[in-house]
């Protein structure tokens, strides 16, 4: 880990999702843990009754903060809570309900304005229900889609990242009848060139090689089952080629798991939503977490659902929220780094010459 301590540590920003999914559960067990304020000041966007409701309920004593509705009182030494709502707000772990839906867009849409606003400098989001959540304000199938309309992104990349992999999608939640509509040799190199650009600038590899995963089982065995990979994967490969880029495939995604292939790359593109997660989150030993790049911010979350079942119960683990949290302060760092590096090219050329 080679996160900076200084004392100029960064602020993040901390989503708390559904109100009744262990979404505050995994946030307070991480920050019970005062060793984390040494890597940066974080910012919970909830209520203080929400975060005293779990905290009681937990038997929490280790967690402790301070209650602030702007950032001029904002505690470095501390865990804020930013308070986005104050009404009395029943709160029923592991029921489903608008109640749940609603403040968890609450929560998200005051986050994204400190963010723009550059109150904060990172953003972790826990676990929204993709359902709940639907209102004027949010009709999106999850937090990609809305990350990506809240910043005018032209597109994104939902990119999910652990230390023996990442694996990137093509289509994200799309249903699985629909997913070959997506498949063109224009989205693929689209992603793929975002995916290059994420591996240099937030990950700190100067020449990543990318694999790519076909569409059809067996790769379409040379177009026996299916076509996708001769007309649109494989040109697209070659026209990535053309461009500079290193990749390979079209692969086999049952062989390419299995066989422990992708260690021999820096990032997946997997054409499909379970093609990709599946693998990713039964290889990634629970400490997987999803970034979104392409964005002009960063924001990880950890890399599972709402949990409902086990919410309330004291038992979800944060150690994909944890990672989130890393990984997010690693990026901002990479990023920083990226920056210097490329800042007046020109000047560090005449520099060098003298």
């Amino acid at each position: 880990m080679s996160i900076n301590t200084h004392p100029n540590k960064p602020v993040i920003g901390i989503t708390v999702g559904d109100i009744n999914s262990i979404g505050t559960e995994i946030i307070i067990k991480t920050f019970a843990d005062n060793r984390m304020l040494e890597f940066c000041t974080p910012v919970i966007f909830a209520s203080n009754k929400t975060i005293n409701f779990y905290r009681k309920l937990m038997n929490e004593n280790n967690f402790n903060y301070q209650s602030i509705k702007d950032f001029t009182r904002l505690n470095h030494k501390q865990v804020n809570v930013f308070n986005c709502w104050e009404e009395e707000v029943q709160i029923t772990p592991g029921v489903l309900n608008d109640a749940g839906g609603k403040y968890a867009a609450r929560s998200l849409s005051a986050a994204i304005e400190c963010l723009k606003e550059g109150h904060i400098q990172g953003l972790i989001t826990a676990p929204i229900h993709k359902k709940n959540i639907q209102s004027e304000q949010f009709s999106y199938t999850g937090h990609t889609p809305y990350l990506r309309d809240a910043f005018n992104a032209k597109d994104v990349l939902m990119f999910m990242t652990a230390d023996n992999m990442r694996v990137g999608l093509l289509t994200e939640h799309v249903p699985v009848a629909e997913v070959s509509q997506y498949v063109k040799k224009d989205n693929i190199l689209a992603k793929l060139q975002m995916m290059r650009e994420s591996l240099v600038k937030d990950f700190g590899i100067d020449s990543p090689r990318i694999a790519v995963l076909g569409l059809n089982p067996h790769a379409g065995d040379e177009g026996l089952i299916g076509e996708e990979e001769i007309t649109e994967i494989i040109p697209a490969i070659n026209q990535a080629k053309s461009n500079g880029l290193l990749c390979f495939g079209p692969y086999s995604a049952d062989a390419f798991f299995a066989r422990h292939m992708y260690s021999n790359f820096d990032g997946v593109l997997a054409m499909y939503h379970d093609q990709g997660l599946i693998p990713f989150k039964s290889l990634a030993s629970g400490e997987g977490i999803n970034y979104t790049a392409g964005l002009p911010v960063v924001r990880t979350s950890p890399d599972h659902g709402t949990a409902f079942d086990i919410a309330g119960k004291n038992l979800a683990d944060p150690a994909s929220f944890r990672q989130a949290i890393f990984t997010c302060l690693e990026i901002l760092e990479k990023r920083e780094i990226y920056a210097e590096n490329t800042r007046n090219p020109l000047k560090k050329t005449e520099l060098a010459s003298e």
